[in-house]
């Protein structure tokens, strides 16, 4: 279990609630199911966990499934039919007003919607206010110590490490006149994270010229098409029968490498990069151009946080996207950039639960407090190309840190 019941209790107080009320049915709640540490366990039926702002915690579990919980703080009801489920929850939660659930009001926030409108109503019912448990997720499970924020300096070491010997590699094969696929690039990035002892939960995004005009562009999916062939690829740089297949890394390309890790232990953060390469002696004028725009953008994220934090100033997830957004409206390039400027970075997950600086495709208003990481990835992407930028951001009690380098200018790999 993951979090303190007395610590959440005090919380609790603060923030005016009477409870946290956890919950999941088949894993549809990976929030509540991280806070207890149950990952991995079978468990079928429909929990609950209370966690009061007074008394002691109660779980509610199914009557076959009691032994599949691990020994949690409190006490335990049993259940075994629908209507002893519901006379367990209405004595657990009585006297309850206001109650955090893993709910967001008209489900602005998904990240934040696990429960079910269902079991929202079922609660309303019992007389009790549903609540975002946002800022508890938050304050509890988001936030990481000292140990962890070391993990997540290595992993972005050997990420940048990869990186390196990536665009080094490509340089090479191609002075050779060698063909080298993007999946081929993929595989040396994943055999450099092993060398590392890092773990994934997916490949790397490797695209290659218009390739890197598409943000979720997957090489190995691509190679999935039944008319991709390997052979003919790696003999033209311009093989693509059908959508997405993946090409031969050639001279004259863009080439974005968008590639995350951990160490292997549950409780280690992630590491998120992304940078650019062109395949050439020199960059284009368009490239560059282009690039000067998201780094410029990147860093005015970097820089709204740190002024913001100095001036003591309450920061919201929603402004540094909203800064970096009107950045590159300003130059032109506003309806290029698809997507949010960072995301959460987490344990379990790489996408963490946290904040992100988003006004675009939600509206985040939950407060970046220290402990918590997120990434700043501005992105453009027009009809033959597409750059983006990516860093990692912790935030320390003194500011935001970065503990990769930070690139400056899109590397001319055959100069």
């Amino acid at each position: 279990m993951r979090l303190d019941p007395a610590a959440v209790a005090a919380e609790l107080r603060t923030r005016g609630l009477d409870g946290w009320l956890l919950c999941d049915f088949r894993g549809q709640n990976g929030t509540a199911v991280g806070a207890l540490a149950l990952e991995g366990r079978t468990l079928t039926r429909r929990w609950f966990y209370w966690l009061p702002a007074a008394g002691e915690p109660t779980l509610i579990a199914h009557a076959i499934e009691r032994g599949s919980f691990p020994a949690l703080p409190g006490r335990v009801r049993v259940y075994a039919s629908h209507e002893s489920l519901a006379l367990a929850l209405e004595g657990t939660l009585t006297g309850a007003r206001r109650v955090a659930m893993e709910y967001s009001p008209l489900g602005a926030i998904p990240t934040l919607s696990r429960v079910d409108a269902g079991t929202v109503e079922r609660v309303r019912a019992l007389g009790a206010e549903v609540v975002s448990s946002g800022d508890l997720v938050q304050h509890f499970l988001c936030r990481f110590a000292p140990q962890q924020i070391a993990s997540h300096v290595r992993a972005v070491r050997a990420l940048d490490e990869a990186k390196d010997a990536a665009f080094a590699w490509v340089a090479a094969r191609l002075r050779a006149g060698e063909p080298v696929l993007e999946t081929d690039v993929q595989q040396f990035l994943l055999d450099r994270f092993r060398e590392r002892g890092m773990t994934t939960d997916h490949p790397p995004i490797v695209a290659a010229g218009a390739h890197s005009a598409n943000p979720h562009y997957s090489p190995e999916r691509a190679s999935a098409n039944p008319h991709y062939s390997p052979e003919r690829a790696s003999a033209d740089p311009h093989y693509a029968p059908g959508q997405g297949a993946p090409t031969r890394v050639a001279e004259g390309d863009v080439l974005l490498i968008d590639l995350w890790c951990k160490e292997d232990d549950p409780r280690a953060v992630w590491g998120d990069i992304t940078w650019m390469g062109f395949c050439g002696a020199s960059v284009p004028e368009r490239v560059v151009e282009v690039f000067s725009a998201v780094a410029a953008a990147r860093d005015l994220g970097l820089e709204t946080g740190r002024r913001e934090r100095a001036g003591g100033r309450r920061r919201e997830g929603w402004q540094g996207d909203r800064a970096v957004r009107d950045f590159l409206a300003s130059r032109g390039l506003g309806e290029g950039f698809l997507h949010r400027t960072g995301h959460s970075i987490g344990d379990a997950k790489m996408h963490g639960d946290g904040a992100n600086l988003d006004d675009f495709e939600t509206h985040d208003t939950r407060e970046l407090v220290p402990g918590l990481a997120f990434s700043i990835e501005p992105g453009v992407y027009l009809d033959d190309f597409g750059v983006r930028s990516e860093i990692d951001v912790v935030l320390d009690t003194d500011g935001p840190r970065v503990f990769s380098p930070v690139q400056s200018h899109v590397i001319p790999l055959l100069a």
